[in-house]
Order: C-alpha cells, then structure tokens, then sequence
C-alpha cells in the first residue's frame, strides 16, 4: 500500500510523518512531572531518539535543512525577545552576573578540552558532550555547522548529536542538583531570601513605585512643574498633583506651592535624593487614583507616531494626563521625555477621565493592529543574520576562521534590532504570542531533527563505551556550576538570584521552571534574561573553537 511507504521508504513526506510524531511525542512527554521537574520541550529530542532507534526513514538532506531553519527561527526569537534588556542588563549588579556566567562558560570549555587531551577523545564527540552537558542547543547547531564545512563527514555529525544527546538528561539534573547543594550548603531559607529580595534593586533595574513627595524645599515654591520635571528626570515621573482637597495634572507653566503633594513614580535607589531635592516622601500604593482622576493601560500602535519621542508626541501638552510608565518586552521603564514610543509598548497614563479616552484614540490601543504579523522585518533579520554569521574571522592559534554560522549571525542581529527596536520607518516589533511560536516551533524541530539523526546508533554507543560520554558530560556540568555557584554566595548574591544565574547560565529553561517554583518572585527571571545574551554568544563561539582547534 502506497500509505504504508511513508513508514518504511525514506523522502519528504516519510521525513515530515517522523517529524510530526516526535513533536508530538515529545511534547507529551515533556509535560509529565516528576519530582517537581519536567523535561518541557527536552522532552522532544528524547523522542526523537526513541523513534530513530525503532527504525525511522528519513531523509538526510531533509533532516539538515528543517534543523538549520529550525535553529534560525529559535535563535532568531531568543535575540528580539531579549534585545531590549540586553544593554540595561549590564547595569548595577548586572555586570557581575555576566562576570560569574561568563565564568561558568569558560570553565566548562577547559574542562571539555582537558577531557579531550587526557582520554583523546574524538573532537567532534567531546563537542556534543560540551553542548548537551550544558544543554546548549544553537552551540550544537554552529558545531555540526563547522564540522560539516570543514570535514565534510555526516557521520561526525551525527556522532555529535550522540555527544550530546547522552550528556543532556544530567545537563538539566546537573542545575537542579548544584541548586539543592548550595540551599543546604549555606544553609538557605527560601522565605528569608524572598524576603530580602522584595523591594531591593533587581539585577536590571530598579523596580518602580508608586510614591507621592510632599513639597517642602523652600527653593521649589514658585518655580514651575515644567523646571521640576527637568530637575528630576530620570529620577521621578510625575502623574498628578494633590492641592487644597483635589487632584489635578499640572501643565508644564503651573508654579509649585508650599505643600503640594506630588504622586508619580520613582525607583527604591532614588528616594534618599527626591527627599532631599523635594521633600518627604511615602508609598502611595498601585491604586489610590480616584475622582475625576483615572488610570489606563494602553497599547501603543499608531504607526505614524511610532519611534517618536514623548516630547515630541506631546500628549501632555494636549491634553491633562501624562505617561507614568513604559512596558516593553517584560520591562518596566520610568518614561523620559526623550524616550521613544515604539510600537507594541504598553503605556499606563494617568488624568482627568474625561480625556483618557481621546488620548487612548490617539494612541490607538486597535488589538487589530497589534495581532497583524509583521512579517518583513523577520526575512530582512534572518538575511542579515545569514550573511554576517557567513562572515569568516580569523582567531590567532586557530587552523581555520571562526563564522558566527546560522547560530550566532541570527542571534546577534537580533539583539540588536531588538534592541534598536526600529530603523528609519521600519519596525521590529514582534507580539509575545507570535515570539513565542516562532520559538518554541524553531526549536521543537531542530531537537527533533537531532534526536532522529542520533536515534539510529545511540543505544549501541552508549553500550560499547558511551557511559564514558555520560561521566565526562558530568563533570562538565556540575564543576563549574559547583565553582561558580560558591563564589556568588560568597559575593552575598540572593539565593533565588544565584538560581536564575545558574539556569541562565546553560541557558537551560527546564532549571529556570524549577528555579521559580521555589518562590513566585522576578529573582530567578531577571537573572536568567541578564545572563542569557552574553552566555549564548559565548556557547556558539566556544563550539565553533573547540572544533577548531583539534581540527
């Protein structure tokens, strides 16, 4: 029967039949909880090799295209997803973080080389043990990449799929395991550590706070709100004013009185400075808007002010409300008059009822708009990409140039459109919903691909002196971790920040889940996104290199 011939001759169709069923499969399995931890989307590359160990046919050529463009479109979402922190992230405590990620890359990779030397081990098997001991799967990609190119031989490929395939399972325990070393190591009380966390200063940015200054500088009174707001830019946004008895939005030429009461917002690391520029500050509190005064949240899509400066749209100029807050990607920004709206944030105004409505129409808010797809920009990334990760680059002690390949040349344009957020007329925004498909479809496909590829030989490797792999990728994972983990702790670092850090760090999402299990705060998160850039180019670049470098 021509149908049975899709299970059982390899082509297009019977490579697509396999595909869908390891997605499928594996998602399933992903989902199955034990001991608190999922394997989540992991979960396919170990159906993938299930299936290509019960003699799946499938096409090889096939394969290789779906797992490249697979690993495009993966990387590809990661970078515009993370663009717009990247550079606020290396802020404040940022920049150690990076410091300990980075150090927990590097020492994986001696160690890799180390075990490489010692039991001359094939290069291209202890790059795929590199790669899944640290669950790096655009590594992976630019290491079977540069294998290809310069060796020429498939079965290296695969052989290196088969590296990482075995050291992955321990990858992901190998987190939660040096997680639940240090809590008992040091003796870490989760609530404690929540506690202390709640209110300080993240590792990105300051949190925002709703607080209101009572005006008492005798140097103020007079001056008008529009000097005010150039006094304390970048420090506190204004979004009403308190005055015999009532609210009011104040226009820029209104002159400050003695005992005014200002309501805006402002960051926990700036209120020792607005007492002693204004005066004595409190908490507000999210809510306490009442009256003829209100507050909406409003989704930023009129594209002819797109990319325009608050200034410039001048919204408090027309009308009495005013800007108290910008979210964009997952972060809260306090508003600057000369800060760019850019398409898709969502903006909380504050005024007078009666004109919140026309400012909405001017803003647009159209969910229409929003859910459009905005499809150029992401062929015009992905070409960008392409060519620049196409780019050979020498590095002194290597036989042959370095390319940020498919991995790498993707993930760094998008970074910076990201964080760009536009060019000229043309913007970048992607919705979170449509990111997020793009992502998870990206990768979904290329650990399928993976795991078919390595499925057909994998149970016979692991007899026949694979277990070897399994302890190498051990020590791979679980020293650095070990190390580095230490050190933060010793450094005063939170406990649930050191989590989002180690998790980050093999940019692994299975640990983050289970990081944030522990507490429902934005420790873990914020970490995980401050290391996530700066750790991924290191993952792509460091394969490349050890593959190189034994050439």
């Amino acid at each position: 029967m021509e149908f049975l011939k899709l299970f059982t001759q390899s082509g297009t169709a019977s490579t697509l039949v396999f595909l869908s069923l390891t997605g499928i499969i594996g998602i399933l399995l992903g989902k199955i909880k034990i001991f608190n931890i999922k394997l989540g989307i992991s979960g396919v590359l170990f159906a993938g090799l299930l299936i290509g160990h019960l003699g799946a046919t499938t096409d090889a050529n096939v394969l290789h295209f779906v797992k490249e463009f697979g690993l495009i479109l993966f990387v590809y979402s990661i970078g515009l997803e993370v663009g717009p922190r990247f550079i606020s992230s290396l802020k404040s405590d940022g920049l150690q973080l990076n410091a300990l990620a980075g150090g927990i890359v590097v020492l994986g990779f001696f160690i890799a080389v180390a075990i490489k030397l010692i039991f001359d081990v094939p290069s291209a098997v202890i790059t795929g043990i590199m790669c899944g001991a640290v669950t790096n799967t655009p590594g992976l990609g630019a290491a079977q990449q540069v294998i290809t190119e310069q060796m020429g031989n498939p079965e290296l490929t695969e052989l290196t799929g088969m590296g990482y395939a075995v050291a992955y399972p321990f990858g992901i325990i190998g987190i939660i395991l040096t997680m639940l070393i240090i809590r008992y190591f040091f003796g870490v009380k989760i609530k404690e550590e929540a506690k202390s966390y709640s209110g300080k200063v993240s590792g990105v940015s300051g949190k925002l706070i709703a607080v209101n200054l009572t005006v008492t500088n005798q140097a103020l009174f007079g001056k008008s709100f529009a000097f005010l707001k150039e006094t304390l830019a970048g420090e506190f946004v204004i979004s009403r004013v308190f005055r015999e008895k009532d609210f009011f939005v104040p226009e820029e030429e209104d002159q400050i009185q003695d005992g005014d009461v200002i309501y805006g917002v402002s960051s926990r690391k700036k209120f020792n400075a607005l007492e002693l520029k204004v005066g004595k500050l409190h908490k507000t509190g999210e809510l306490n808007i009442s009256g003829r005064m209100g507050m909406r949240h409003v989704v930023f899509t009129n594209k002819k002010m797109a990319g325009k400066t608050i200034k410039e749209i001048g919204i408090s100029r027309q009308y009495p409300v005013n800007i108290t807050r910008i979210f964009r990607a997952g972060n809260e920004i306090m508003p600057h008059e000369k800060d760019s709206i850019e398409f898709g944030d969502t903006l909380r105004i504050v005024g007078e009822r009666k004109s919140l409505n026309d400012v909405v129409n001017l803003l647009g808010n159209s969910m229409k708009d929003l859910s459009h797809p905005n499809i150029i920009p992401v062929f015009i990334g992905i070409l960008a990409g392409v060519l620049i990760g196409s780019i050979p680059f020498a590095i002194p002690g290597l036989p042959a140039p370095a390319k940020l390949g498919l991995a790498g040349g993707p993930l760094l344009v998008a970074l910076f459109l990201g964080h760009k957020g536009r060019i000229g007329k043309l913007d970048f925004y992607m919705t979170p919903g449509a990111n997020l498909f793009i992502r998870e479809l990206g990768i979904i496909l290329f650990l399928a691909c993976v795991g078919l590829s390595a499925g057909k030989h994998f149970v016979s490797t692991i007899v026949n002196g694979g277990y070897l792999w399994m302890a190498y990728g051990v020590a791979i994972t679980i020293i650095p971790l070990i190390i580095i983990a230490v050190i933060a702790r010793l450094l005063k670092f939170n406990y649930l920040t050191i989590c989002g850090l180690l998790s980050g760090a093999m940019t692994d999402p299975p640990a983050l889940e289970y990081a944030n299990s522990l507490s429902p705060i934005q420790a873990q998160s914020t970490a995980y996104a401050t290391v996530y850039p700066l750790v991924m180019f290191l993952r792509v670049l460091l394969a490349q290199i050890l593959v190189l470098v034994f050439l």
